[in-house]
């Protein structure tokens, strides 16, 4: 299996100013690594407003003119430059957005899940499959000529979702695609996601709802506070015991069907100098406090953590 995208060591910041003209770097993403290969789908869950949606928008080169990106992101092989994603995006790499502002309020729906074509013969082709994944999601032929204001909600996210698949692309990135879907349209979405696995496509799923990434993904990622922390396998996430990290026990340990154990802290809005779950740790040294833990392999997984054999009863 070939590697598709592979993000190394990427950090993102933005410049703002407070206080009239005092300038401060908000750091938002840190020292992030993380592959998705063909025929894999790779899930990043975090919680809203964690940063995840910024990696999305920076694979795409769609980031604010004031972000500062150091790291290296590569898709198959090639370094991904301003250039090349402008090139792929819509095409080879395409995107689920998280909102529904992404579409254009001027242009009708069919038009924008069509896009640009080289010639009639290539727009008549795409009308054909356009119109075949809005049927799939419930969007008759109404609603191709509609703009986004005369969309509900529900009808606009399925329109990001079918507009992303017009494209065949060969990554996909989906941000929340599912969020204010029916259950039918939740279940389709996903097993649409697992049939583009299965055509030899990659799939970098960005979500908060653990439910959604357990069904679909075939690794997960656990993003806290701009960091990769922990990288496994999805069956490890039916029993606490199989993960490492205490954060992720912690988070599993959490979901209703597992008693709902909550765990009391919140992730750090700044950048802290030592491990970012350090004051919510049940298993911190005092290492922890002032030094960050890399990201390390352990018998296949990725971990961020000084102390995890600890958390693993010292295997």
């Amino acid at each position: 299996m070939g590697e598709l995208l592979e993000v190394n060591n990427l950090s993102i910041s933005f410049t703002q100013y407070v206080q009239g003209l005092n300038r401060h770097d908000l750091k938002v993403i840190s020292d992030l690594t993380i592959d998705v290969g063909e025929s894999e789908i790779v899930a990043i869950l975090g919680s809203s407003g964690s940063g995840k949606s910024l990696l999305a928008h920076s694979i795409l080169g769609i980031l604010p003119y004031n972000s500062h990106v150091t790291g290296d992101i590569k898709y198959k092989g090639q370094i991904l430059d301003q250039e090349l994603k402008e090139k792929l995006r819509g095409k080879e790499i395409c995107l689920i957005p998280q909102s529904v502002n992404f579409l254009d309020p001027l242009m009708k729906v069919s038009e924008q899940a069509i896009g640009e074509c080289k010639d009639e013969k290539e727009h008549a082709e795409k009308k054909i499959r356009q119109r075949e994944i809005f049927a799939k999601y419930g969007l008759d032929e109404s609603v191709d000529d509609l703009y986004p204001f005369e969309l509900s909600g529900g009808m606009a996210r399925k329109v990001l979702l079918s507009t992303a698949l017009v494209g065949d692309p060969t990554l996909l990135i989906a941000d929340e695609p599912t969020p204010g879907l029916d259950a039918k349209s939740v279940e389709e979405t996903i097993t649409d996601i697992r049939n583009l696995k299965e055509q030899g496509k990659g799939v970098l799923l960005i979500t908060h709802e653990i439910d959604v990434a357990l069904k679909t993904a075939d690794r997960i990622a656990i993003f806290y506070s701009g960091y990769v922390i922990e990288i496994n396998k999805v069956e490890n996430f039916k029993n606490a015991d199989n993960v490492l990290h205490p954060y992720t026990k912690a988070l599993i340990n959490s979901l209703p069907k597992n008693g709902f154990n909550l765990t009391e802290g919140v992730q750090p809005l700044d950048e802290v100098p030592g491990c970012p779950y350090y004051e919510n740790c049940p298993i911190r040294i005092d290492k922890c406090a002032n030094t960050k833990p890399q990201l390390e392999e352990h018998d296949g997984v990725m971990i961020r953590c000084f102390n995890f054999k600890e958390a693993n009863d010292g295997t």
